[in-house]
């Protein structure tokens, strides 16, 4: 087993679509999907941009205001997430700072429990 420390990962700084106080730390890669660990500090904003694949965002500290295509804001927080579809214009704020998780690419996000997990058999 390996524990991983998403705070130790080295981060690199994000200024694309207007970005600002915004890093990010790539923790993990598939064929199809990439895992990226997400700083935002008070303030910042990942810019309006397309979502390259099926994009999940999941709040682990702080607050994020949210938006996709329709343009309304939504704020979640820890242990909520936004889902935005690929292709998908969106932007993400936070006026208090925000630590998540991104995991982005061939995603079938809500799948039923089922198929994700069977359990044991």
């Amino acid at each position: 087993m390996r524990v991983i420390d998403l705070a130790d990962l080295p981060h690199r700084p994000i200024e694309a679509h207007g970005s600002r106080g915004f890093s990010v730390g790539a923790f993990g890669l598939g064929a199809d999907t990439h895992l990226v660990a997400v700083d935002l500090a008070p303030g910042g904003v990942i810019g309006r941009h397309p979502a390259v694949g099926c994009q999940l965002l999941v709040v682990f500290a702080g607050e994020a205001e949210v938006s996709g295509a329709e343009l309304t804001v939504r704020r979640i927080g820890p242990g909520q997430g936004a889902v935005w579809e690929p292709g998908e214009v969106h932007e993400t704020r936070s006026p208090g700072g925000m630590t998540a998780l991104i995991v982005e690419g061939d995603l079938d996000i809500g799948a039923p429990g089922e198929q994700v997990d069977p359990g044991d058999v």
